[in-house]
């Protein structure tokens, strides 16, 4: 067992709060629909895709053209996200310990192109990271293992070397199916236990060597 190659960060609820921007948008859009967003959408929702969201949109509100709806969620969420996207707790301290050990680490995200040079380029623009992925990057995205892999093979690195930090049970089920170390920091949505995924109750948790326990602990399932 070699030693931990990289961290691959998940961006929406885990480095930023842009999860409840998320759910006000699709909210708004579900309403412009005639239907009324509830907590039993919220796995439609929450860590989704946005070609995944307004599909169940269109399902549930029996209304709408996806393709439409899609570049409606993403219009709105893009306009919210350029107004300010706040770092979660604990996630400066955790990249600058990141940095100062040499550990490469990169993003790895659900969410558009646009919206995550948006993120990047905002609250996120002091971070040195190796690269980012978006939606746009892969021919599948989370909960498919598409992302975690391709992140994995572009560090140079195994994906059994990597640790994903993430929020979601998409996000979580991608990291695992592609074969990563998983830490799963909630947001808005509880995520199921798994024999390779360690919990924390927040980042301001976590250190380096919270992630290399993590990446031992899989490696013993």
């Amino acid at each position: 067992m070699t030693g931990l190659a990289a961290v691959l960060f998940d961006m929406d609820g885990t480095l930023v709060d842009t999860e409840v921007l998320w759910w006000r948008t699709t909210e708004a859009i579900a309403a412009d629909l005639g239907y009324a967003l509830t907590d039993a959408d919220a796995p439609e929702v929450v860590g989704r895709a946005v070609e995944d969201t307004a599909a169940h949109l269109v399902r549930a509100a029996r209304a709408g053209d996806a393709y439409e709806v899609a570049r409606a969620l993403t219009g709105s969420f893009f306009s919210q996200v350029e107004a300010g996207a706040p770092m979660r707790p604990g996630a400066q301290r955790l990249l600058s310990a990141l940095e100062a050990e040499g550990l490469p680490f990169a993003l790895v995200s659900a969410s558009p192109r646009v919206v995550v040079d948006s993120v990047v380029g905002g609250s996120l623009a002091h971070v040195p990271f190796a690269f980012t992925l978006s939606a746009d990057d892969t021919p599948r995205t989370k909960p498919h293992p598409d992302p975690y892999r391709a992140a994995a093979a572009r560090i140079g690195a195994e994906p059994w070397s990597c640790v994903a930090v993430e929020d979601s049970p998409d996000g979580a089920a991608s990291a695992e199916a592609a074969g990563c170390g998983v830490l799963v920091v909630p947001s808005l949505l509880a995520v199921p236990p798994s024999p390779v995924r360690t919990f924390a109750p927040s980042l301001s948790e976590v250190t380096p060597a919270t992630l290399r326990a993590c990446l031992e602990a899989a490696s013993r399932v």
